[in-house]
């Protein structure tokens, strides 16, 4: 079976927008940067030919993943914003119980995560141990630095 990708109805016009430049404009640069690069000669000692060769391999592959990841995309539909839930796109502010200090995070699908962002998957240990709770809960969250118990002072959409 095919991966799901959970991705905000904005990472898919993102993801969209960028494999269309690629199709394109990219595509054209990288035609262009052969056609410049076969035009100098013996192919064989031509280290602008291999390296426009090994731009166009990289183009056609991160053209082939974004089609794959948008074949598979599923839209996040927030069912939980009503209720004041966690879930995926939601923005939540916790205090860390043992030191006092206050993070904040968007809860993401594992395509859009990015710790140093602020970013965390509902797949991490983290994002399991927030989706489906409310402001005022405490949780206890199993890190791979191990286990802290955490407030919820705040989940925004």
């Amino acid at each position: 079976m095919a991966k799901e990708y959970k991705l905000t109805a904005a990472r898919i016009k993102e993801l969209e927008e960028e494999l269309q430049y690629l199709k394109t404009d990219k595509m054209q640069q990288v035609v262009d940067d052969i056609r410049e690069a076969r035009s100098h000669g013996d192919l064989s000692e031509n280290s602008e030919y291999d390296e426009a060769r090994t731009e166009q391999a990289k183009l056609f592959g991160r053209i082939a993943e974004i089609e794959e990841i948008l074949a598979h995309a599923i839209t996040i539909e927030d069912d939980a914003e009503s209720s004041g839930k966690i879930g995926l796109g939601c923005t939540v502010t916790v205090k860390d119980m043992n030191t006092g200090e206050v993070m904040e995070f968007r809860i993401t699908g594992t395509q859009e995560a990015d710790p140093l962002a602020g970013k965390m998957s509902d797949d991490s240990p983290f994002g399991r141990a927030l989706v489906g709770k409310t402001a005022g809960e405490r949780v206890s969250i199993t890190a791979p630095i191990g286990t802290f118990e955490a407030e919820i002072i705040r989940v925004t959409r």
